[in-house]
Order: structure tokens, then sequence, then C-alpha cells
């Protein structure tokens, strides 16, 4: 006799996230053919679990989560940046080393001369380390070529990851990323060539879900980021926004604009900015690692993004200058620590509202019948234990599409 459900994990603390935490206590999920079927108290299940599921998992008062969403990674790129790291230490500036031809143009470097294979190996080590934090979907940005050959390879890995490990993985091209070094002194030619070659070709052969620019005083100007999402949304494709991380450029009002899917960083957004958002529906994704490691100051005005019902996401920013950090868990802390938010803020953002900043909210970011079934159980008695520790990792299981992974 066929049963009505694939599996079914009985006895656990489920926050839904639907709703703030979403709890629901002495609850049981039920999957079926990859999606959530069934949530509901146990007493509710009508008949035995053994006889509604061919598998049952008694997970003992566990919690039991969405699977993470890390909704901004450069994870993508060859070699690292530690040197660099020293250099900042000494009271040299993100800006200064920029200029100096480090940052973003010593990563280009090394990634451009780096194999595909190579690059697919070195990027997988860093796609296993988030998925061991409980990590189910994350977007991998391009941007480390600012060529077309290899902003091509980056697409490529990226794809390779997707079809290697059992993880859900959006791409987003990030050409406009830097001023490569071969048009330094010529930054409308580059966007010329962003514009009228490389996002054509990126549509044409569907290679990214969405497009991204960083728009700063040592990237690109309002203007030019413009252009770019022009021709991004003339071609289909979604747009994102590296968004008033050094200065106020007015970014976050012009991604609002055109209906960006996030506006990512944003320590430095007006009041403005921060209406136009809420506006437009866009969501705030706050970089906590990156401002720890480049010992910012200015904070992120979040009791404004607050006030004005700003979906806010967190992620871990992973890529080799400014964010090295491959837990999806530890965001959760320092989202808490050094940005004041509640943990049930910060377990949102990496859930519901993440897979809203990449244009996944119908079917990833809560545990709602009929989505995806994604799902992380943890050594945890309740949901805020997540935010709570660190050095620790209590992911006891970890579901995707209905599938246990081993990570």
């Amino acid at each position: 006799m066929s049963k009505q459900y694939d599996a079914i994990w009985i006895n656990g603390r489920i926050a839904t996230c639907e709703q703030g935490y979403g709890l629901v206590e002495n609850a049981g999920i039920a999957i079926k053919d990859g999606k959530i079927a069934w949530i509901g108290l146990m007493n509710s299940l009508g008949v035995s679990p053994a006889d509604s599921a061919r598998d049952v998992y008694d997970v003992q008062g566990r919690c039991i989560t969405p699977g993470f969403v890390d909704c901004h990674t450069h994870l993508v790129f060859a070699g690292n940046r530690a040197h660099e790291f020293e250099q900042r230490l000494q009271g040299i500036t993100y800006e200064e080393i920029a200029r100096q031809g480090g940052g973003i143009q010593s990563t280009v470097k090394a990634t451009r001369a780096a194999s595909e294979d190579d690059l697919f190996r070195q990027s997988m080590v860093r796609a296993q380390a988030l998925m061991k934090s409980g990590v189910t979907t994350l977007e991998i940005k391009s941007g480390y070529g600012l060529d077309w050959p290899t902003e091509l390879k980056i697409l490529r890995v990226a794809k390779r990851i997707a079809d290697t490990l059992p993880v859900t993985v959006k791409k987003t091209f990030l050409g406009a990323h830097a001023i490569p070094q071969e048009y330094r002194g010529r930054a409308d030619e580059y966007v010329n060539l962003v514009c009228q070659e490389m996002i054509p070709a990126v549509a044409k052969e569907q290679l990214a879900d969405a497009v991204d620019v960083f728009c700063e005083k040592i990237a690109f100007s309002l203007e030019q980021t413009e252009r770019v999402f022009e021709t991004a949304k003339a071609y289909g494709l979604d747009v994102k926004c590296h968004a008033e991380q050094l200065s106020d450029s007015g970014s976050a009002a012009m991604a609002a604009k055109y209906r960006a899917l996030s506006a990512d960083h944003l320590e430095h957004v007006s009041a403005a900015g921060i209406k136009a958002l809420a506006h437009s529906g866009t969501v705030a994704v706050l970089l906590p690692g990156a401002f720890y490691f480049l010992r910012e100051s200015k904070l992120p005005p979040v009791e404004l993004l607050r006030k004005h019902d700003v979906p806010i996401a967190i992620a871990t920013d992973c890529n080799p200058g400014t964010s090295p950090m491959l837990s999806l868990q530890m965001m959760l802390n320092m989202a808490c620590t050094l940005f004041k938010l509640t943990p049930v803020e910060a377990l949102v953002g990496v859930t519901r509202n993440a897979a809203k900043a990449l244009g996944l909210e119908n079917t990833h970011g809560t545990l709602t019948p009929g989505k995806t079934a994604d799902i992380a159980i943890w050594d945890a008695a309740h949901p805020s234990e997540l935010a709570y520790y660190m050095g620790d990792n209590p992911l006891h299981q970890l579901i995707r599409a209905g599938k246990t992974v081993s990570t």
C-alpha cells in the first residue's frame, strides 16, 4: 500500500519563518516529491507516522528551520588576499589599496590566470563549507574577470558547482565590479563593453539570473550604474546593487527605481534611499562580515529600515578581500552583536528575506506547504540558539529538495 508522504520528521520544534519565528511546538513536517506536503501538530496528523510516510525520523525535540539562503557571495575566485589584511591592520585603507592596484584587481589577476578546473576546485571547498553551516541555496556573483573570457569562466564554474553539489545556485553577472586596469581612465568605454557585448551574451546564453553593479566612488558612477540597469532590464534580467557601502551615492534610490531585487551593504544609505527601497519592495541585504573585517564604524541604519518595513536579509559576502567568511551561522551572531538585530530578525534574514532577495520567495525561504523541501534540523531547543553560539556547528541534518544532504 502506497504511503501519503515520502518522509516525515516528527516531534520537532518547527520555525516556519512565515511570520517571525512562526513556531509550531510538538510538530511534524512531511514531504512528497521534493515539496513540503504537511506541517502541523503531531496530534493533528490523523494516523500514525509510520502509516502516513515511507520514512519516519524522530528529531526528539530538535529545532527545525528552513534551509539557509546565502543571498550575496563572490564565491568563485582564485587565490586570497591575506597580505592586504595585514596592510589594513597597518592603517592602509581599502580605498588606498584599491588605488594601488590591489583589492579587486589583484583577485582579477589571479582569477584570469587560473584554469577553469583550478577555479572549480578552489571554489568547491568554499561552497561545501557554506553548506555545512546550513545553506541549501546560495548566490554566486561573477566580477573577478572584468573581461568576457574570465567572466564566462566564472559563470561556468558557478554552474558546475550547481550541477555537482546538492545546492540551489542563483548566478549574478557582476561585470561592473571594478574598472579593469586596461580601461583605467576610460570607464565609460568599459561600461559600453559591459552593456553592448557582455550583458547581451549573458542573456542569450542564459548564463545568469541577474545583473549587479558596484556603485561607488572607487567603482562606477550613478550614471554608469543606470546604463547597466537599463541594459539588463531590456534583456529581461533582474538587477541588484552594491549600494552605499562607502558613501551616500544615491544608488539605493537608483536600485529602487529599477525595482532591484536587493540593495546590498547600505552603511551610508540616506533616509530618502530607505523610503525608496520601501516603496519598491527591494530587499536590504546587510553584510556584517564585511563590516567586521574592514573594521567599519558607520552602522547601517537598521532602525530606519525597521520603521519603513524594508525587508532585511543577511549574507556572508564571501569574498577574498573584505569578507572571507564561510559560515552563515556566524553571520547570525554578527548581525545581532554588530547591527543589533534580534535573533528572529537574523533568522528571517537568512531564510524568508534572503529568498526574496534572490527572487525565490514563492518557492524557498519558509517552511510552507507547496514550497521546496529545503530543511535544516539543529541540535538546538530554540531557534534563538542559532544566533547565540559561535565556534560550534549545531547542524544535525540538512535536507535539500526532500533529500538528505551529505556535507
